[in-house]
């Protein structure tokens, strides 16, 4: 076997996924998984540090600090879960938590950056930590994002069979999986971020369980057309997106355009926005192939609402979930983060040219050593 950590912290900031795979030439195997919750304070102080504010780089340089401890934790727990010495795992892959993300298009000057100090991760599980995964791609001219399809190609490719992972986390992204064309990824628009920040401010509820509460409200047609209008649904590939483009500020800003919107109206309208955005994006760039299979994967595999809704926008792809590809839809991407350590040390690249638009496949990342 050879085994490897992959720690990832996504855009909702919901807390840290944890997972130990052995990765050999045929295929990624999960063998076993963690979760550690950020509380409520956690989140607002990440969620905080994604605008610019009083003491920015005070605030950040603890949180990278706080964020390595946690990480290392979460790397130990699932460890100690798993009955598996520290020695017999290779490497961690650590992708830290974004708190900004400010790719080529959106500044002069792009640059990305995730805090989780590897340094700490590396002293305190005593394994090797492979991190800073996005800004090589970026250096060479790329998005840094999403890293994810490389892996869905590396795990869930298959001959003769056009496949479509859909990742919806706080942001969604898809990564199109062609039999005889390059593989395509991007991000789509707002997964869960706008619904999980709308049922926090109404209900003090970290999401949305089951979409439950959007089920009791209608979509408001107008509103959904206001929201699609959003520059970032133009724009043309590669591109990639985070809480910079899709914030309650923004959301308010565009509610005031519509009047008589209960709470859970909004809520349902904000479900619509992810389900139409991500339908949308398969229908204009995937050329919409009549077999192709749709697999879902990332929290809103969870939400059964959502779910449901895109299975019927999207008739007549056959839609499931990446369980029957092998993976849990809770831990793709952490386990993508394994593999790309596994890459790294390998020497081998970890990115995509026709997902992120750099200008060549590179390795990615800093090794920082036990």
């Amino acid at each position: 076997m050879a085994l490897y950590i992959g720690l990832m912290s996504g855009t909702s900031a919901d807390g840290i996924d944890a997972a130990l795979v052995d990765i050999n030439d045929e295929r990624t195997q999960l063998l076993a998984h963690h979760g550690h919750d950020f509380n409520h304070q956690m989140r607002e102080r990440i969620h905080a540090l994604c605008a610019s504010g009083i003491e920015e780089i005070e605030r950040a340089g603890t949180m990278d600090n706080e964020l390595g401890e946690l990480f290392a934790q979460a790397a130990l727990k699932l460890l100690e879960d798993a009955g598996i010495a520290a020695s017999e795992v290779a490497a961690i892959g650590s992708h830290g938590q974004t708190i900004r993300h400010r790719p080529p298009g959106s500044v002069a000057h792009p640059f990305t950056l995730q805090i989780a100090d590897p340094n700490i991760i590396a002293a305190r599980t005593g394994i090797t930590t492979v991190a800073d995964f996005r800004r090589r791609d970026m250096a060479m001219g790329g998005q840094g994002a999403p890293l994810v399809p490389a892996f869905h190609r590396a795990a869930f490719a298959a001959p003769n069979i056009d496949r479509a992972i859909v990742n919806i986390g706080g942001i969604a992204n898809i990564t199109w999986l062609s039999h005889n064309r390059p593989t395509l990824g991007f991000d789509t628009g707002p997964g869960n971020c706008l619904m999980d920040a709308w049922v926090g401010r109404h209900r003090e509820q970290r999401y949305d369980t089951n979409g439950d509460w959007a089920r009791t409200g209608r979509i408001n047609t107008p509103l959904l057309e206001i929201l699609l209008e959003h520059p970032y649904f133009a724009l043309p590939l590669p591109k990639s997106t985070g809480r910079e483009d899709f914030h309650l500020g923004w959301l308010d800003c565009q509610l005031e355009e519509v009047n008589d919107l209960t709470p859970e109206d909004v809520q349902a309208t904000l479900m619509a926005l992810s389900v139409e955005s991500i339908a949308r994006s398969i229908e204009n760039h995937l050329r919409r192939e009549i077999g192709c299979e749709v697999y879902i994967c990332g929290g809103g595999a969870l939400n059964t609402t959502l779910i449901e809704s895109l299975v019927t926008r999207l008739t007549p792809h056959p839609i499931a979930s990446t369980r029957a590809l092998g993976i849990d839809p809770e831990w793709v991407e952490a386990a993508t983060f394994a593999w790309l350590a596994q890459q790294t040390l390998a020497g081998l690249p970890g990115n995509l040219p026709s997902v992120t638009g750099a200008r060549k496949a590179v390795v990615l990342g800093g090794i920082y050593p036990a």
